[in-house]
C-alpha cells in the first residue's frame, strides 16, 4: 500500500486499455523543483507500491543533482517475454497517449526495466511530443547511457572521496563488483587516472589479481567468452568481491549485496555506490563506525538522470559530459562536507541536504525548514 507523507506522493495515476491488454500507473511525487522525472519499468510484478518507492527515491536523486526535475516513476503490467515486439510496441503505445494528461508537463519519461531507446522512441511517437521522454535514440536528439555517463560519474565521486580521504588516486587499488554498462565505464576512467584495478565479478563470479589488471585484455575477455572470470587470476563467487583487498570498492550492480553479517568483511576504506541499494542505511552506519567511508547510491550515481536532463534541453554528448562532471564533483563535496561537519554520515548530510532543496520551493509540502 503506497504510503502518504509530508512530500507526498502529489498525484497517482492509474490507467487501463482493455483493447490492448496495457495495465500501468505513474506516481509523481513531488514536483517541488520540476515535473517529475523517472523510468518506465515493465514486469509482470511491478506494483503500485514499487512505482511510489522508486519515485521517492527519484525526488531525492534530482534533488541533490540539482536538476529542475521532481520526483517521479511508472509502471506497466506485463511480461515482454511471453508476447512479440509487435504487442510491445502497442502496450507502449497505449500507455503513452494514456499519459498525454500529463506528458511532458507533469511528467517526463525515462528508460527502466525491459525498456530502452526503441521503447522510448514508440512512446514519444505515440505521445506526440520528444519531451515526454528522455532516453531515445541519437536520431531523435537521445544521448545513449551507452557513452558511460553513470559510470563516468561514479569515477569522479570517487576522485572527491579520495581527496577528502587525503589519498591520491594514483596507485590506488580498486574492486568493481558488477561488469555492466556502470561497472565497465567506472573501471575504464578509473584505470585512466592510475589506479589498479585489482578484482572484478559479474553474474558467473569474481576474479582478482594483486599486480592489478589490464583494462582491454578484460574487456576483450568478458567480450569473447562472456565473463571476467576467465581473466587470468586467482577466481571466487561473486559475493567474494565484498572481501578483496583493495582500497576502493565500487558497487555497480545488484541490491543488498552487503548485508550486517559481511561488514567485518569489508578491507577497503572507501566505497562508492554505483549501483542502487546496495546495502541498507543500517549498514551504511556500521560501515562508517568502522571509518569506511561510503558514498551514497543517489550521490553517485546521478550521471544518468544529469544526462537525462541534456538531453531534455536539447544538450549533445559534450554538454553532457561537462555538467555530469561539474555537478557529481560539486555535490559529492558537499555531501562529505556536510557529513564531517556535523559528524553524521553521508547518508544522512545527502537526504538533509536534498530535503531541504525541496522544502526551499515546496507549495504543498506540510513540513518547512
Amino acid at each position: 500500500m503506497v504510503e502518504f507523507d509530508a512530500f507526498g506522493p502529489e498525484k497517482i495515476i492509474e490507467v487501463y486499455n482493455p483493447k490492448v491488454g496495457m495495465k500501468g500507473y505513474a506516481i509523481l511525487d513531488n514536483m517541488a523543483l520540476g515535473p517529475a522525472k523517472g523510468g518506465i519499468r515493465m514486469t509482470p510484478t511491478v506494483s503500485m507500491d514499487e512505482v511510489a518507492k522508486l519515485a521517492r527515491t527519484m525526488t531525492w536523486k534530482n534533488a541533490l543533482a540539482g536538476l529542475p526535475f521532481g520526483g517521479g516513476k511508472s509502471g506497466i503490467i506485463a511480461n515482454p517475454k511471453e508476447f512479440s515486439p509487435e504487442k510491445k510496441k502497442e502496450i507502449i503505445e497505449a500507455f503513452a497517449k494514456a499519459l498525454k494528461i500529463i506528458c511532458p508537463n507533469l511528467y517526463v519519461a525515462a528508460p527502466d526495466i525491459n525498456t530502452a531507446e526503441q521503447e522510448m522512441e514508440w512512446f514519444a511517437k505515440a505521445n506526440g511530443n520528444k519531451k515526454s521522454c528522455t532516453g531515445k535514440p541519437k536520431k531523435m536528439g537521445g544521448i545513449p547511457h551507452e557513452l558511460g555517463s553513470t559510470g563516468f560519474g561514479v569515477t569522479h565521486a570517487t576522485f572527491v572521496a579520495l581527496k577528502h580521504m587525503k589519498k591520491n588516486v594514483k596507485g590506488a587499488t580498486f574492486a568493481v563488483e558488477g561488469f555492466g554498462n556502470v561497472g565497465t565505464f567506472a573501471a575504464k576512467f578509473m584505470t585512466e587516472a592510475g589506479a589498479k584495478l585489482v578484482a572484478v565479478s559479474d553474474s558467473q563470479g569474481c576474479i582478482f589479481l594483486e599486480r592489478g589488471m589490464d583494462y582491454e585484455k578484460l574487456m576483450k575477455i568478458k567480450e569473447e567468452t562472456g565473463s571476467v572470470i576467465n581473466y587470468p587470476g586467482t577466481a571466487g563467487s561473486c559475493h567474494n568481491i565484498i572481501g578483496v583487498k583493495a582500497d576502493i570498492l565500487i558497487t555497480a550492480a545488484i541490491p543488498d549485496l552487503i548485508r550486517p553479517g559481511d561488514v567485518d568483511k569489508v578491507k577497503a576504506k572507501l566505497i562508492v555506490e554505483g549501483s542502487n541499494i546496495p546495502m541498507t542505511e543500517q549498514v551504511e552506519i556500521m560501515l562508517h563506525k568502522k571509518n569506511i567511508l561510503v558514498v551514497p547510491d543517489f550521490v553517485a550515481n546521478a550521471g544518468g538522470v544529469i544526462s537525462s536532463y541534456v538531453e531534455y534541453i536539447g544538450g549533445d554528448e559534450k554538454r553532457m559530459f561537462k555538467l555530469v562532471e561539474e555537478k557529481i564533483k560539486k555535490n559529492t563535496d558537499l555531501v562529505l562536507s556536510s557529513a564531517k561537519k556535523n559528524k553524521i554520515h553521508p547518508r544522512a548530510a545527502a537526504m538533509e541536504i536534498a530535503q531541504k532543496r525541496v522544502l526551499s520551493k515546496c507549495d504543498v509540502c506540510a513540513v518547512k525548514f
